[in-house]
C-alpha cells in the first residue's frame, strides 16, 4: 500500500503495449517540447527509441521481468528487471506524471528491496547523471558505485534496513 492507494504489479501483455509506449513517450515529452519538428516527426523519432529500447532489453535481458506498475487497479508506469544470484537490476522504473510524488514508485522500490533483502543481494539501476530521479534514490539509501560517461550506477545494499 502507498498511503491509502494500492500499488501492485502485474506482468506485461501484448495488449499493454499502446500504454507502454505512452509511458516511454512521457519521458521524452520535455525533451521533444524543445525540437521544431512536427508531431509526426516526434512521434516517429519517440516510437523508433522506443522500439531500439525494447529490442536492446530483449537481446541483453532474455530474463528479464516486465510488469505494469498499477496504482488502485489503474496502470501507472512500468518496470523492466533482472535478477541473478549476484543483484536485482532495474532496468527502468517509469512512473505517469499524473501517479508521481504519490509514493507509487516508493513503494515498488521498498518492495524490490525487500525482496533484495530476502536473497541477500543488491539492488541496482543505471541513472544519468542528470537525472532529478537521483535525489529520490539517495533519500532510500542508494549509492552512486560506478560512473560510465553521464550514466552512474546507484546501489542499495542489503545491509542497510528497509
Amino acid at each position: 500500500m502507498s498511503g491509502d492507494r494500492e500499488v501492485t504489479l502485474r506482468p506485461v501483455s501484448d495488449a499493454d503495449e499502446d500504454f507502454l509506449f505512452a509511458v516511454y513517450a512521457s519521458t521524452r515529452a520535455e525533451e521533444m517540447a524543445r525540437v521544431p519538428w512536427n508531431e509526426e516527426q516526434k512521434t516517429g523519432f519517440v516510437r523508433m527509441q522506443y522500439t531500439a529500447q525494447a529490442r536492446h532489453y530483449s537481446v541483453e535481458f532474455p530474463a528479464g521481468r516486465h510488469e505494469i506498475v498499477c496504482a488502485d487497479g489503474r496502470p501507472a508506469g512500468r518496470l523492466y528487471t533482472d535478477r541473478n544470484d549476484e543483484r536485482l537490476l532495474i532496468l527502468d522504473i517509469t512512473i505517469l506524471p499524473e501517479f508521481r510524488n504519490a509514493k507509487v514508485g516508493e513503494t515498488v522500490l521498498l518492495q524490490l528491496m525487500r525482496e533484495a533483502e530476502s536473497a541477500a543481494t543488491p539492488v541496482t539501476i543505471w541513472v544519468e547523471s542528470f537525472n532529478p530521479s537521483q535525489r529520490f534514490f539517495a533519500r532510500l539509501g542508494f549509492e552512486r558505485t560506478k560512473e560510465q560517461g553521464f550514466n552512474q550506477l546507484l546501489c542499495w545494499s542489503p545491509q542497510r534496513s528497509v
